[in-house]
C-alpha cells in the first residue's frame, strides 16, 4: 500500500517480507493453555500484539485495544476505526461486568424514508444502498477504545495504537482470505480512487504471500496518539470523514462497471462531534446454574441468546439424544428471534428488554416447541405482557437482517479481568470507501436498519431516525459460575452470531464438549426463516439427518461464523481457542 498523494495514482507497494525482528512472534495456532493471561483474535499478527501487552505488564484492556487496533491493519474488510462495535468487560477486583455500545450512529439528518428511492418509491438494491454514502455511520470503534483505556486500562491509547502503527508501517503478509475477500469486492472497490490504489494496485488483489504496508493508517494512528481522539471526532480526519461520505471518492475510469448510482451522504462535522460512547446494564439469564451476561441495544445478541437461553432451560438436553437437543436448539432460537424482530431495536424500553428474559415469559414461549416436528416458519413473537399461562398461539412472523461480516476478540490478563469485544464496519469491506490519505475504510453499518416497515402495522423498532443506532447481532458473552469466570466466547457472522455464541454455549455447557470442540463443531443457524442455514457437514451428519426426518429443511452455507474465546480452568489455567478452519483459521496465546 502507499501513502495517498491527491490526483497521483501510484501502485500500493508490495514488498518483501519484513524482518522477523519487526513484530512479536505470532502465535503457533487455534489453541492455547496455560498461565498469566490469553488472547484469542481471528489474526495471529493481532494476537501476537496482544500478548505482548500483557507480557509488558499491561491488563486486558490494554491488550484488547492493541488486538482491535492491529485487526485494523490485517483484518480490514471487518473491523477498524471507520466501524463500531460492543466490549464486554469483567472487573476482576469488583467482580462487575460492564458494558460499552459504540455502536454508529445515524446521521442527525436521517429520515425513515432514507434508504427508499424518491424516484420510485421503492427501497434502493442492498449494493445500492451499502455502496454509498448513506450507509455510513458515525464510527464509535475509535470513542470505545479511549473510553475503556480511561475507565480500565492502565496505559493511554497512544501506547495501545503504537503497535498496530508499527504493522501498518512496516508490513503484513497477505492470507489467502484477505486476498480473497479483495477479490469478493473488486467491483465495489475500483469504484473509489483511495481503495483501489490500496486494495487493487495495478488493478488486482494483493497476491497471497506479499507484504503490504499501510503507511496512510500508521500515519492517523500515530496522529491519533499525539493529539487525541479529537483529531478524529471533529478535527482534521473527521473533516477528512465528512468530505468521503458527503462527496464519494469516486474514480474518474472504474477498472469494473458498477450498475447503481453511488450516491452522497448527509454526515457532517456536528454528527462527529456529538457521538457519545454508552454504558448500559449488561443483560443477564441465569441457566442451570450459570450467569450468562451479555450486550443490551441497540444490539439484540445478549437479549435473543438469553431468551434462547430461557427457552432451552426448560429441557434437559444432557438426558436427551443429540437430535433432540438439536431439534430444541433450533427451535428455540426460531422463537427468540420473532421475538427479536419484533421488539428489539436501539429505542426499546429496557422494561420490556427485561421481560423478554424472564422465565414467566420463557415457559409461555416454549411450550410450543413440538418434539416430534419442527414448526412452520417464521413464527410469530409473543407478548412479554407479565401475564403469563397457558402456552400462547399468534401467528405471522418477520425475517431477520442476514449481514455477515466483523470480527471478534478475546482477552484474559493474570489479574482475572477479561474483555469480550465484537467489532465491525458491517458487510465484508463496509461501504467500499477508503478515506483519502487515511488508510481505513467507512462502514456501512446503516444498512443494518430495516429499509421499510417489516412488521405490518406494528411500530418498527429497527427503522431509520436522526441519531438512531442500528439493531446489530453482535453477541459478546461472558459466563461466571458460582460468581467466578467459567467462559467468555464471541463470533462474528451477521444474525448468525446470535445462534452461533448460542450452539457454542449449548455445545460446551450442555452436549459435553471441549470449548476447541464447540467452537469447531458444524453450525446450523435458525433464524425465524423458512429453512435452516447450514454447514455441509452439519447438513450431512447423522444428526442433520435426524432433524431433517423432523420437517427440518436446509439451505447450505459454507461457513458460520469465526468464534474465540476463553476458559478459565483450577488454578489460574487458561484454555483459549479460536477456529481451527473457518475464516482460514484463528490464532491463541497464552503469557506462557
Amino acid at each position: 500500500m502507499r501513502r495517498l498523494i491527491p490526483l497521483a495514482v501510484i501502485p500500493a507497494l508490495l514488498l518483501p517480507a519484513a524482518p522477523a525482528s519487526a513484530h512479536p512472534t505470532p502465535p503457533s495456532g487455534p489453541t492455547a493453555t496455560g498461565y498469566g493471561g490469553a488472547v484469542a483474535s481471528v489474526d495471529p499478527t493481532a494476537t501476537a500484539a496482544g500478548l505482548k501487552v500483557l507480557r509488558d505488564g499491561g491488563n486486558a484492556v490494554d491488550a484488547a485495544i492493541a488486538v482491535a487496533a492491529t485487526l485494523g491493519v490485517t483484518e480490514p474488510f471487518s473491523s477498524g476505526i471507520g466501524g463500531g462495535g460492543f466490549f464486554v468487560y469483567y472487573d476482576a477486583r469488583t467482580g462487575r461486568i460492564s458494558t460499552l455500545d459504540g455502536r454508529e450512529t445515524a446521521p442527525r439528518t436521517m429520515t425513515e424514508t432514507a434508504f427508499v428511492d424518491p424516484a420510485t418509491g421503492a427501497p434502493y438494491a442492498f449494493q445500492e444502498a451499502r455502496v454509498s454514502g448513506i450507509s455510513a455511520g458515525i464510527p464509535g470503534s475509535l470513542a470505545t477504545w479511549d473510553t475503556a483505556a480511561r475507565r480500565w486500562g492502565t496505559r493511554p491509547l497512544s501506547a495501545a495504537l503504537r503497535p498496530a502503527a508499527d504493522v501498518a508501517r512496516q508490513g503484513f503478509t497477505v492470507d489467502a482470505t484477505f486476498a480473497q475477500q479483495v477479490t469478493d469486492n473488486a467491483a465495489a472497490f475500483s469504484q473509489f480512487g483511495p481503495t483501489a490504489q490500496l486494495y487493487l494496485p495495478g488493478g488486482a488483489p494483493p497476491a497471497a504471500g506479499s507484504t503490504l504496508r499501510n503507511p496512510d493508517l500508521a500515519a492517523t494512528y500515530d496522529l491519533i496518539a499525539r493529539r487525541g481522539v479529537g483529531a478524529f471526532y471533529g478535527g482534521e480526519i473527521g473533516r477528512d470523514i465528512v468530505g468521503a461520505v458527503q462527496h464519494p471518492p469516486v474514480a474518474a475510469s472504474p477498472a469494473r462497471p458498477w450498475p447503481y448510482a453511488i450516491r452522497p451522504g448527509g454526515m457532517t462535522l456536528d454528527d462527529l462531534r456529538a457521538y457519545d460512547v454508552r454504558s448500559p446494564a449488561p443483560t443477564h439469564v441465569g441457566y442451570r446454574g450459570y450467569d450468562v451476561y451479555g450486550m443490551a441495544t441497540p444490539s439484540s445478541g445478549g437479549s435473543t441468546v438469553g431468551e434462547a437461553l430461557n427457552l432451552l432451560e426448560r429441557s434437559d438436553l444432557r438426558k436427551l439424544d443429540k437430535v433432540q437437543s438439536l431439534h430444541r436448539y433450533l427451535e428455540a432460537s426460531a422463537l427468540a428471534f420473532a421475538d427479536r424482530n419484533r421488539y428489539v431495536g436501539d429505542y426499546t424500553p429496557r422494561p420490556l428488554l427485561d421481560a423478554l428474559l424472564t422465565d414467566g415469559y420463557a415457559a409461555e414461549r416454549a411450550c410450543q416447541i413440538d418434539p416430534a416436528r419442527a414448526a412452520a416458519k417464521p413464527v410469530a413473537p409473543g407478548v412479554p405482557d407479565g401475564r403469563y399461562g397457558r402456552c400462547a398461539s399468534t401467528s405471522g412472523g418477520a425475517a431477520p437482517d442476514l449481514g455477515l461480516s466483523t470480527t471478534n476478540l478475546t482477552v484474559a490478563d493474570k489479574w482475572g479481568n477479561i474483555v469480550e469485544y465484537t467489532l465491525t464496519i458491517e458487510q465484508i469491506g463496509g461501504n467500499g470507501i477508503v478515506v483519502p490519505g487515511r488508510g481505513f475504510l467507512l462502514n456501512n453499518e446503516l444498512t443494518d436498519f430495516n429499509f421499510t416497515p417489516t412488521q405490518g402495522t406494528a411500530p418498527d423498532p429497527n427503522l431509520p431516525g436522526p441519531g438512531k443506532r442500528p439493531r446489530s447481532s453482535m453477541a459478546p458473552t461472558i459466563v461466571l459460575q458460582h460468581g467466578k469466570p467459567l467462559l467468555a466466547v464471541g463470533s462474528p457472522g451477521g444474525s448468525t452470531i446470535i445462534t452461533t455464541v448460542l450452539q457454542i454455549l449449548v455445545n460446551r455447557l450442555d452436549l459435553g464438549m471441549t470449548l476447541p470442540e464447540a467452537i469447531a463443531a458444524p453450525r446450523a443457524s435458525q433464524r425465524n426463516t423458512a429453512t435452516v442455514t447450514a454447514e455441509p457437514a452439519f447438513i450431512g451428519s447423522p444428526e442433520g439427518q435426524g432433524l431433517a426426518a423432523l420437517g427440518h429443511t436446509y439451505t447450505p452455507m459454507a461457513e458460520i461464523g469465526a468464534a474465540t474465546g476463553i476458559e478459565f480452568l483450577p488454578h489460574g489455567k487458561l484454555l483459549a481457542s479460536a477456529e481451527p478452519v473457518r475464516r482460514g483459521s484463528g490464532s491463541a496465546g497464552t503469557v506462557r
